[in-house]
């Protein structure tokens, strides 16, 4: 069996990649006028705000789960205005969506042609992006903190502290059953291997008041990520580290799954997450019920999920139920998925930017 050694791949400067978007081109002011909407969307934009406005009184989670082109978008500070006005009480996003809004924070430029790179072997190894993720979910590991946590607090900071060899090597040794060694040992091994200075490490983030992560850390909100090995640019980098990526990736889950608890009368927003959040959320809400019915308790009720794509929804009508296995609609993940979850599920055919910009004005009313 062969395998790649990713520990002698070479990785180029940020600075020499052509990324394709600017920040100050990209970002969406909330003040601004938002592009109008189609009445069935209007519509659809004010149930979503009422069902949020219920949800906030009785004090259940409202979660916003998107995808990597929300952030692509420009839609930071709609997101942060979201934050600041309660509204919302969990993000999640997918390993894309980290990797965008960081590049953002940190480089003010994001986005390059995978067509060209891919052909010249430089598609995702850019040093600062890999070098600075991994470095934030090592340390962050160490205080048991997840993916998102991590990297916000790595953005709201400018930087981490590396512990030094010696530091590293007496937990080891003292502690060795600790639920943290394994994560003391990926970190000693990372740095033994690269030669990385102990101490502070200081990373400038010139756009981090821009940043949803860097802001729901600041907020205390949770940002949960959910990645896959393998999916994202930072698998192209010689700190490359699956375990840590992978206990990260799991805290979050976990951490996903105490907002579920709370959902009951809720709301979902899965917002161009096609994949990602169906997925994640499906498992999430069977451990609740599962956990739930064992203590004697009922499962998750009354919640609605409010789901927005550009794509039509197959042409079926969801409010029918499940559309039949020969209709093509029925292989819509991020409706099927959504629809069998209990509580009511609304589906809107919109840009993510356009629902979401408008959602902030009608809450703000």
């Amino acid at each position: 069996m062969k395998r790649i050694d990713l520990t002698q791949l070479k990785v180029f400067p940020l600075a020499e990649r052509n990324s394709m978007a600017s920040i100050e081109e990209t970002l969406i002011n909330p003040a601004s006028q938002p592009r109008a909407l189609s009445p069935d969307n209007q519509q659809r934009v004010a149930q979503c705000a009422a069902d949020i406005r219920a949800a906030r009184e009785r004090g259940a989670s409202v979660m916003y789960i998107y995808g990597a082109h929300l952030v692509k978008n420009g839609a930071h500070q709609l997101l942060d205005a979201l934050m600041a006005g309660n509204w919302i009480t969990h993000l999640a996003t997918n390993g894309a969506g980290v990797i965008h809004d960081w590049e953002w924070a940190h480089h003010g430029r994001s986005t390059e042609s995978v067509r060209a790179n891919v052909a010249t072997g430089t598609f995702g190894t850019w040093e600062e992006t890999g070098r600075c993720l991994h470095l934030a979910v090592l340390t962050g590991a160490l205080r048991e903190e997840g993916f998102g946590q991590s990297v916000g607090r790595m953005v709201a900071e400018n930087g981490f502290t590396l512990p030094s060899r010696s530091e590293l090597e007496t937990k080891l040794r003292e502690e060795p059953s600790h639920v943290l060694t394994p994560a003391s040992a990926e970190l000693l091994q990372i740095i033994t291997q690269h030669n990385l200075a102990e101490g502070r490490h200081e990373i400038a983030h010139p756009w981090g008041a821009t940043s949803v992560l860097g802001n729901a850390f600041r907020h205390d909100i949770p940002l949960t990520v959910h990645p896959g090995i393998g999916y994202d640019i930072i698998s192209n980098h010689p700190l490359f580290n699956g375990a840590a990526l992978g206990r990260a990736a799991g805290l979050d889950f976990a951490t996903f799954g105490g907002s579920v608890e709370g959902l009951d009368n809720g709301v979902v927003l899965s917002v161009g997450s096609a994949i990602m959040g169906p997925q994640v959320f499906e498992k999430s809400i069977s451990c609740v019920n599962n956990l739930r019915l064992q203590a004697g308790r009922e499962i998750v009720r009354g919640h609605a999920i409010h789901v927005v794509d550009i794509q039509d929804g197959g042409g079926w009508d969801w409010t029918e139920g499940e559309p039949p296995k020969d209709n093509p609609a029925y292989y819509l993940r991020f409706c099927k998925s959504y629809d069998r979850m209990g509580g009511t599920m609304h589906y809107a055919q919109c840009d993510n930017i356009d629902f979401t910009h408008h959602l902030l004005n009608e809450l703000a009313q």
